[in-house]
């Protein structure tokens, strides 16, 4: 799939009413200043919505006057990241919407993605410093008068959650709802910033080698079936779907970089966990900010063929209760995640090697209706981060795809292995 993106529109959407004085600077807390400078992509399709050049019209209108509202309860969303980078001001002066026309069929993008392609559906490259903008929308048009709305947030305001906290408002207020959840900002004064000269959030890139991004997807039979192999007979909890799906990728990895002939290799399990149901009290949903953390499961390199419950499953389920109310205080208080990783992982004698999961899963992802019905299909692109897997939901619910980037040679292995030819399915 090659698709043909003409550009034909560029402007600027503001909020519709300025953003009162009093919240004028918007400060970035601790867990913000260590999150990397990149955007969060997100693509939702909707079939036949811009079939004649009138509802085009239409279509381009609501979605930039429903926006300018939701902008005014995410004012940081429209304004600029500060010189220093440790606050938002909040000058209103908007995000950028691009409509564009795809020389292509839906149904070409749906029934066979390649996710470095839809990176061209996007406002924006995803891995540009958010200096200019925080936020972007391209507004996509096929010739079939389907529809891809594109949406680029920068990760220095807010996790995944914030994101689409943030879309479904964007909605709900395009379908005219008028119930609506504002969402609760002020995450700074929960993890107050710190001084942290020196320190580079941004994510190195390995030198010389090409990263190859890939969508896998696993139906939900399928799924059952790794979660029973990674099932214990010691009255062990079974394990849930992403835990099942990440020991079983995590083993096709391993055996791609070859870990086996590597002596004294350790390996690494690393999830991003949503902090806001382990807070004291627990925080809502559609509190705003990066309010999560990692979980890093360390241990010997097992052999494949001796994978079980306890030496995969066990270590990560172990890892992330670590993340709970006490560990949560320590981190308001002044604890540094990060300094501690570093510590455990060179305390390790002999090489790490890590495969990174970050879960969308159970996420409202399809719940986006702006008044022409929920999305057929919705999808993540192409995110250059090496060994990161982005677990969602298909449009089922029920199976998983799985968005892997490796690097090219890593990945040409993994893909042909065949528990993972037989674990997929075809789109």
């Amino acid at each position: 799939m090659n698709l043909e993106v003409e550009v034909v529109s560029r402007e600027i959407v503001q909020p519709s009413s300025p953003t009162p004085d009093r919240l004028r600077t918007y400060q970035l807390s601790f867990l913000d200043q260590v999150t990397p400078s990149i955007y969060n992509p997100w693509v939702m399709f909707y079939p036949k919505i811009c079939d004649t050049e009138a509802n085009k019209i239409k279509i381009s209108d609501q979605l930039k006057q429903s926006i300018s509202k939701a902008l005014t309860y995410f004012y940081p969303l429209a304004g600029r990241m500060t010189p220093d980078k440790l606050s938002i001001d909040c000058n209103d002066e908007g995000i950028l919407f691009l409509e564009a026309r795809i020389k292509s069929q839906l149904s070409d993008v749906i029934n066979n993605p390649v996710p470095s392609e839809l990176n061209k559906l996007l406002p924006f490259s995803i891995n540009d410093d958010c200096e200019n903008f925080q936020m972007g929308i391209q507004f996509n048009i096929f010739e079939c008068g389907g529809i891809g709305v594109g949406v680029c947030i920068t990760h220095k305001i807010g996790d995944a959650l914030s994101f689409f906290t943030f879309v479904n408002l964007w909605a709900a207020i395009a379908r005219g709802e008028k119930k609506l959840v504002a969402p609760q900002f002020g995450s700074a004064s929960l993890f107050p910033p710190r001084e942290l000269s020196g320190f580079d959030p941004s994510i190195p890139k390995p030198k010389d080698q090409k990263l190859v991004d890939k969508r896998f997807v696993f139906s939900g039979s399928k799924i059952e079936e790794i979660r029973g192999k990674y099932t214990s007979l010691e009255n062990q909890r079974r394990p849930t779907r992403v835990e099942a799906l990440s020991a079983f990728m995590w083993s096709r990895f391993a055996a791609a970089i070859e870990v086996r002939s590597r002596p004294d290799t350790f390996c690494s399990i690393i999830h991003i966990v949503n902090l806001r149901t382990r807070m004291d009290p627990p925080l809502p949903d559609y509190y705003i900010g990066n309010i999560c953390s990692t979980a890093m499961a360390i241990f010997p390199f097992m052999d494949g063929k001796r994978e079980n419950f306890h030496n995969l499953i066990t270590p990560m389920r172990d890892s992330i209760k670590k993340l709970d109310k006490e560990f949560v205080k320590k981190l308001q208080d002044g604890y540094n995640r990060r300094e501690h990783i570093m510590r455990e992982m060179a305390a390790k004698k002999g090489e790490i090697v890590s495969l990174g999961f970050t879960s969308l899963c159970r996420f409202p992802i399809y719940e986006t209706d702006f008044g022409w019905g929920k999305p057929i299909w919705v999808s993540s692109a192409a995110r250059g981060t090496m060994n990161l897997v982005a677990l969602m939901d298909t449009a089922d619910g029920k199976g998983i795809e799985a968005w892997v980037c490796l690097m090219e040679e890593d990945m040409v292995k993994f893909e042909s292995y065949e528990e993972i030819l037989a674990a997929i399915t075809l789109n």
